[in-house]
């Protein structure tokens, strides 16, 4: 009787030992860089971003910004996990020993959502679009002052431009005197800002981790902080949570689950492509900014939101340009390592 039991063990010993080599194989690889792909990833989830950003916008009418927060992050979970079922072994999908950085970086992703959400109640789609189109600019210096990407004179050039086409955006606010609109401005700044903190945060957590992990992490850690802001409402009546009628439980729901699926996509991509390559693309948020704004809540865009745009979105193309001409070698810089997954 001994015999087989002992044959037994040592097949599953041998199989778990096969496994593991296999793993850490698959770990151990690299992603060869792959920029149209990462590129396709991010112009994929910048549209499931948008359909978010509208469902934000119509919720932030009634729902409260905190209540808002955490419903997008509660919702996410469910693409998350369907993804990480999918993927296999979701206990190990979900480890990490670097629980400190998934913390870092869902406390700056919740301060962005936060910023962003409160920038939609006060201004229009293209508006907070317009200046959200610093936060790519911003990541590209970062990224040189963070993550030491090699970024010579001409991106530098081109960021300058870009930053001049943001102040042509912004110039029908500016001098305007209005508190709405100031708070408007501030918190949509400050979701540009803290948005590339945040995307820098997921370039180094790609180092090392899986881009699952990385997603659920945030999306459970951004969940509890979300939940965590539910006794304010205790001593401040306008963040008081509300009891969602089906218009808005359909609203918080789609947020969710196209906020989850754009996250995976989003994270996808920065393992495919530096974070100054990816950046630009955010451009594309303008067509879907006219498109939804103008659809579902009448908004119209200015002639200086238009020109604006067009220099951004210059300098963005010339950064591109710049990138295939002297053909970055991810390789020197080291490349995150990625399951075959999601």
């Amino acid at each position: 009787m001994r015999a087989p039991q002992q044959l037994k063990k040592q097949m599953e010993q041998r199989a778990d030992k096969t496994a593991t080599t296999a793993n850490n194989r698959q770990q151990s690889q690299s992603v060869a860089a792959n920029p149209i792909l990462g590129i396709g990833f991010k112009l994929a989830s910048t549209l499931l971003f948008f359909i978010m950003a509208s469902a934000v916008k119509w919720a932030s009418e009634t729902v409260p910004t905190t209540q808002i927060v955490f419903s997008r992050n509660f919702f996410a979970m469910i693409p998350i996990l369907a993804v990480m079922a999918y993927g296999g072994n979701m206990r190990e999908l979900a480890y990490t020993n670097r629980v400190g950085g998934h913390i870092m970086r869902a406390i700056i992703g919740v301060t962005a959502m936060i910023c962003g959400f409160t920038a939609y109640s006060f201004m229009s789609l293209p508006d907070v679009t317009a200046i959200g189109f610093s936060s790519p600019l911003m990541v590209v210096v970062l990224a040189a002052l963070i993550l030491h990407e090699q970024v010579r004179i001409y991106r530098w050039s081109a960021v300058g431009v870009g930053f001049i086409g943001v102040m042509v955006m912004l110039s029908p606010h500016l001098g305007q005197g209005d508190e709405t609109s100031m708070i408007g401005l501030i918190a949509a700044f400050g979701s540009a800002f803290f948005g590339a903190c945040a995307m820098i945060t997921v370039r180094q957590l790609c180092v090392s981790e899986r881009a699952s992990t990385i997603v659920l992490w945030f999306t459970v850690c951004s969940a509890i902080i979300g939940l965590m802001s539910f006794p304010l409402g205790w001593i401040f009546p306008q963040l008081e949570w509300v009891m969602p009628n089906l218009t808005e439980l359909l609203l918080l729901v789609t947020m969710g689950i196209a906020g989850g699926i754009g996250q995976i996509l989003l994270t996808q991509s920065y393992r495919y492509a530096d974070a100054s390559t990816i950046a630009p693309f955010d451009y594309v948020n303008m067509i879907w900014a006219i498109l939804f704004g103008y659809i579902l809540f009448g908004d119209e865009v200015s002639i200086e939101v238009l020109l604006g745009t067009a220099i951004v979105v210059a300098s963005g193309i010339f950064v591109i340009y710049r990138e295939k001409k002297r053909g970055y070698n991810r390789n020197r810089q080291g490349r995150a390592s990625t399951p075959s997954k999601a």
